[in-house]
Order: structure tokens, then sequence, then C-alpha cells
């Protein structure tokens, strides 16, 4: 399997396969990053921060695309990333203008299962929590709540968790001990 260089979108959060969020990016080397993408010098990839260790973020990352762009009021630049891939950082490098660049290999993402039983539950819950975050869910153009992989990994991306217990999820073969996870969870806090 071939490695790849990805310019490293670094944040305090996760996006994985299939996930939309939308970044405001006003540091220089941000813009860097984002001006280098489209100039198809690199990939882009999303990076959960690590604030300790060799790295400056998690070993695992999410390869992605910029499918958006706005300029705001205030002169800033907004971006929506969509997540497509999940890799492993191999090594990574910060260059002169501060950007990261990683090498990288891919991991597969989790195959698509449907959601049955309780874990319906799972798939409601979600839905519910885009109707409270209308800007979420506005970022989809279409929302797969039959499917149990992305149903798991959208709770993942928005429940308040470590970064570092987030990735010991994602890093599952599978997608079923998030979805317990998150049952548990929601079982805990409605009293089911």
């Amino acid at each position: 399997m071939q490695s790849r260089e990805m310019a490293l979108f670094i944040q305090d959060g996760v996006l994985l396969p299939n996930g939309r969020l939308e970044f405001k990016v006003v540091l220089p080397d941000q813009l860097a990053l984002v001006a280098s993408v489209f100039k198809g010098e690199y990939g882009i990839a999303f990076a959960a921060q690590k604030n300790s260790g060799n790295l400056p973020c998690y070993r695992t990352i999410t390869e992605c695309k910029i499918i958006d762009f706005n300029q705001l009021e205030d002169d800033s630049l907004s971006i929506v990333l969509e997540g497509v891939q999940r890799l492993k950082v191999l090594s990574a490098a910060k260059l002169r203008n501060q950007m990261w660049i990683a090498r990288t290999l891919v991991c597969p993402n989790w195959r698509h299962e449907p959601i049955a039983g309780e874990f319906e539950i799972i798939s409601a819950a979600l839905e519910q929590f885009y109707e409270v975050n209308p800007d979420l869910y506005e970022l989809y153009s279409q929302v797969y709540l039959q499917d149990a992989s992305w149903v798991s990994q959208r709770w993942l991306e928005v429940l308040p968790m470590y970064n570092c217990d987030k990735l010991r999820l994602v890093e599952q073969p599978n997608c079923h001990k998030t979805m317990d996870f998150v049952l548990q969870l929601l079982k805990s806090h409605v009293g089911l």
C-alpha cells in the first residue's frame, strides 16, 4: 500500500467519513493550507488536536474535501469540509509557513450496516439533535438515519467527549462499540 502526503487541518474535534463541519479560517497557517489545497499541491486531512507527544494530532485522521467556502462579513473565510477516508499518520513535519504535512496510509472505513431493534433509538435521537441544531443539519443535502455507521460517526463528531476517547471508538473495526456506547448513554440520560 502506498503512502500519501496530506496537509493537516488540526482542530479540537473529530470529523469522520461522510461527516460535514464548517470552520472559520483566520490563522495564516490555515489560510496557507487552504490555498495549497486549492492549488492542488496537497490533499487535506482533518486531524484531532493532541496537546502532548511528537505529533500535534492523533494518528487516526480523515481525508477531506472542501465542498463549500464563503467570505464572511469580517473578511475571514468559512469553509465546509466533508470527510472522505480514514487515514493513519506515519510521520509529520511542520513547514516554514507553519503548515503541518503528514505521510499517511489509508485505513478501511466502517462498512454500511442497517440499524435494527433497540438501536433505532440512536437514530431517532440524532434526528432530534439535528432539529435542535439546524446549523449542523443544514450542512447535509441528505442524511442516512438508517445506516448504523453513518449515525455512529455523526454522534462521535458531536458528543462532548475527549478526542482520545472518541478515537478509541473510531479505531474499532466497525461501528458496534460506538452503537453500544451511544445507546447506553441515551438510556442513562432518559432513564430507559
